[in-house]
Formats: C-alpha cells, structure tokens, sequence
C-alpha cells in the first residue's frame, strides 16, 4: 500500500461520514456544465467500498445519507438562485431550501447504500467486502431508489445519475430508461473497484457486460437513425421557428417592460418569406390572457386585441404554440386558480387545442400548507397569489399539417417515462420553458435531461426559452440546433424525424425496474454461490 493510499485508508477510518460527503459532492461534477465524468465514477467507487467496509447496517446507511447529502447540495446548488427573484423572501433561504432539500433526497441513497449492504453480507454475517453480490445489488437498489425518488410526495427527478452519459454513450436508455442508465453507470464504478482492488477477472467480466449492452443499444440506435433518415428523404420537413428573446426573470414580470419583451418577440418571429411555419414561443411569453369571461381587471388588453398583435407576426398559414395563463372560476365567477398553459393560435386569430402542465412545481407554481405557510410569511416563487392548479397529464395536440406534438411545459421533461400519451405518439416532444431563474448549473442540466427523453422515447424534442438554452434535439439525442444562454435569437429549420418507437416507449418505466429486479436476482446468486 502507498503512503497516500495509508493516509486515504486512515481518513476513512477516522471520518468515515466526512469523507462520503465529499465523494458525494465531487460525484456530482459529473454533471452539466462541468462534464467531469471520471470524477464521479472513481468518487462513487470509493463510496462503495467504505459501505462495504460498515461494520453495520445503520454505518452503511450513514454514509450513504452523506454521499447523498454532498450529491445533492452541488448538483442543486442552482435552485438557491431562484430565490434571488422573490422579493418577499431574503435570497439566503435558497440555500436552506437546497440544504433541506438535500437531507430528504439523501434518504435514497442512503437506503442503496444500506440495501446492498444488506444482500452483500456473508454466510458469517459481517461485512460484505467487495463482492459481486454487493456491487451488483447496489447498481439494482440505486436503479429502484432513483425511480421510486421520481414519484413519491410527487417526485424530484432532477439529476438522474444516467444523465452524465448524455449523449456520446446514452444509447442504453432507448432500453432501459434514464433509471437504468444509472444502474450501468454504478456498473461502471465497481468496475474500477475492482481493477483498483487487483481482481481483474471479475473487473474484466463486468465490464465485457456492460460493453456488450452499451455496443448493442449503438448499433440499433444508429440503425434507427438511419431508418429515419430514409422514410424522410424526399419528405418535406415541417418548418418552425424557435425563439429565443433573452428575456430575464427579473424584467418578465415587471409590468412597465411588457411591451419592450413583447417587441423582442415580435422582432424575432417576423416571417422571413411566406413558407408556412410552425412558430415556438417559451413558456410564459406573454401576460396576456387570450381567452373570453375573466374578470375585467385582468384585462390589460381584450383577448381580440392580444391575439391580433400575435396574428400580425405570422403567415397566413403559419401556426403558433406559445406559453400563456389560463384562469379558473368559480360558480360566482371569482378567480380562484390559474393554469400553466400552452395555447395553440391559428393565423386568423382563433385559438386551437390547448395544453395545461400537469407536473407542477412545489413552493414554485403552488404552495403546499398554504394556510401553514402563509401565515409565517412564505410564498411560492412565481409571482401571485393564486396557486397553479395541474391538468391531467400527457396528451397529443392534433396540429393538422404540422403534424402531432406531445407538450411538457419546462420542469415536466425531467420525468422519465411520463411525458408522452402513449395511446397517441406524437411526431415530436415540444418543451417550452422558463430556465431564466435557474442560474448558471440548471439550464445545461435542464437540457441534458431533455436529451435523454429523445432518446427513451425516440422523438425529437423542441425548446424554446426566454434566456436559453433553445434547442433543437434529434430523435438519437444529439443536439441539431441550439442558441446560448442570455442570447437573443431565432432557430429556423424543420423538425427532425422521429424514430420507430422504442423498447422504452413501449413499456416505460417497466424496463428499468425490471432490470433492476434481474440485477438484485444475480446478486442473490452470487451471494449463495459465496456462500
């Protein structure tokens, strides 16, 4: 043993907790915008075999909360910037928020940890070492608490650890889903492990498998694409025009600068020539309410006269989806809710079908324990009283001769599995968002994550935000288009062409737990073989 590898080994002994912490936040620069993906394998490497040196099961559950605490807070460090936008909560509190949020989330972790523990132990019932059985229930119990943290208490899905495989070798995902990936890239790590620890046999055998699985999901990726390529060749592409108007958070909303961002939008938009066009505005782009029978004070123009400065930017066969608010009555016609919407508005000004975002964001779009909350002074960070109500999920928007388009409104791409109807496939995944409160971290990993819904699901995704990053994403997950962040601009191009659906968008989520499951089963075996 070198004499690093003594002081490392003594640390450990001596702050075990601390160290796991560590190796949590490093594992997380694996992430966008860093990229450092070696980091993470080797920080998550060690962080297995320091649970499997536990003496017991709470050590080992211990040490996976730190991991996951340290992950957590520099992977999330990006929502204490949302906070700097609400002026009825001082800024400091977003890094209690990221604090708080962080010790729930390193709950999952912490149960991986203490799982693979569990399934490792030996015939003796001490500690697991470093054997297959453990390191292939911790890639298994990572894949299941990764999913069951994307729905329970209405899911976190941000910064599944499969994302750092975006795009060069997500390929598996289009088989096994985000939560999959993630078991391969736990995989990846006890690989190194075990090449550290001087088993070369097993570090060789694992990684020929995951090698095997990775080669094979390439090769039908880029079959499909090729495929794809071949039923569009000769087809005329569906135009659209992505805009971008480099609207910040801290102006969108201020209500003196409304006309000012709606002539970014319009300078933006004006057709070029008279090609019918799909036109994508972001999430949110105008205040206006375009619909009939609110309450006059809401009106700070009529719905006629805010759809006729839309009409004015388009073709006379051109479409637009744009984000926008729709409110709710009640029976005596007072306001008692909004929805997050897309709207869908046809060159003669009539509005066509319409999109209400189902996953809402808590403490952003509505307040849980409103009369609790409230009441010491907090709010939600999207301006207003009012809370956001959900619509009833994923649904295809028929759009006639610009085809189908599946809606996920900003922060609802990051759930895998549970962005497209798929009793209606749509041609394509349109994401409008509003990334402009999410710092420097959370757009790129805003996008990354919309890169792995194309490739599970096999479609192109379309973003259009108010400060970046805009994209135009192919069916294979790689990146046709973009703008940069605080850059105003326009895509014009035509939409990509969707791939034959998937393994994964045919069963969903099914395939990672399944994997998983076979995962644990193995683990199950080699620990009796051990035995």
């Amino acid at each position: 043993m070198t004499a690093t590898s003594s002081r490392i080994a003594a640390f450990a002994d001596h702050w075990p907790k601390l160290l796991a912490l560590l190796l949590g936040a490093v594992s997380a620069t694996g992430f966008a915008p860093l990229h450092l993906w070696p980091l993470t394998l080797l920080a998550l490497g060690g962080w297995m075999a320091l649970v499997a040196q536990s003496p017991r099961g709470w050590r080992a559950f211990g040490l996976g909360w730190s991991f996951g605490v340290g992950h957590f807070v520099v992977g999330l460090g990006w929502i204490a910037t949302a906070f700097t936008y609400q002026a009825a909560m001082p800024a400091w509190l977003g890094w209690i928020a990221v604090v708080l949020l962080s010790l729930y989330l390193a709950v999952y972790p912490a149960l991986a940890a203490w799982g693979a523990w569990l399934v490792g132990r030996t015939a003796q019932r001490t500690a697991p070492a470093t054997t297959l059985s453990f390191l292939l229930a911790f890639a298994a119990l990572w894949t299941l608490t990764e999913w069951l943290r994307s729905w329970v208490f209405t899911g976190f899905a941000w910064n599944p650890l499969g994302v750092i495989a975006v795009p060069h070798v997500a390929a598996p995902a289009r088989w096994i889903g985000t939560y999959g990936m993630s078991g391969l890239i736990v995989l990846l790590a006890a690989v190194l492990l075990l090449a550290w620890l001087r088993r070369p046999r097993a570090a060789g055998g694992l990684f020929a498998s995951v090698l095997l699985l990775w080669g094979a999901a390439t090769l039908v990726q880029m079959t499909s694409s090729a495929d794809a390529a071949v039923r569009s060749k000769g087809a005329r592409g569906v135009p659209i025009t992505v805009v971008q108007p480099n609207v910040g958070q801290q102006d969108k909303w201020e209500g003196s600068k409304a006309d000012a961002n709606f002539a970014k939008l319009a300078r933006l938009t004006a057709p070029k020539d008279a090609t019918p066009r799909l036109i994508l505005w972001p999430e949110a782009a105008v205040p206006d309410y375009l619909e009939t029978g609110y309450p006059l004070p809401y009106y700070d123009r009529t719905p006629a006269e805010a759809r006729a400065r839309l009409v004015r930017l388009m073709n006379p066969q051109d479409l637009m989806l744009l984000g926008a608010l729709k409110l709710e009555l009640d029976k005596a016609g007072d306001v008692v809710g909004a929805r997050n919407a897309v709207m869908t508005v046809h060159a003669d000004g009539t509005l066509g079908p319409r999109y209400d975002k189902a996953h809402l964001v808590p403490y952003g779009e509505y307040l849980p324990m409103r009369p609790v909350l409230s009441a010491i002074g907090l709010s939600r960070l999207a301006p207003g009283d009012i809370d956001f109500w959900p619509g009833p999920g994923p649904h295809t928007l028929d759009l006639g001769a610009f085809g189908r388009a599946g809606l996920q409104i900003c922060y609802e791409i990051i759930f895998s599995g549970q962005v497209v109807d798929r009793a209606h496939r749509p041609d394509f995944i349109f994401n409008p968002s509003n990334d402009a409160w999410f710092g420097a971290w959370g757009p790129p990993q805003h996008l990354a994550q919309a890169r792995l819904r194309a490739i599970e699901e096999g479609l192109p995704v379309v973003r259009a935000t108010p400060t970046g990053i805009s994209a135009v994403i192919g069916a294979d997950g790689r990146l046709l288009e973009s703008l940069p962040m605080h850059t105003a601009g326009r895509i014009d191009t035509v939409l990509p062409p969707a791939h034959a659906p998937t393994l994964f968008a045919r069963f969903g989520n099914m395939l990672p737990v399944g994997f998983a499951l076979l995962l644990l089963a193995l683990a199950i075996a080699f620990r009796r073989r051990w035995r």
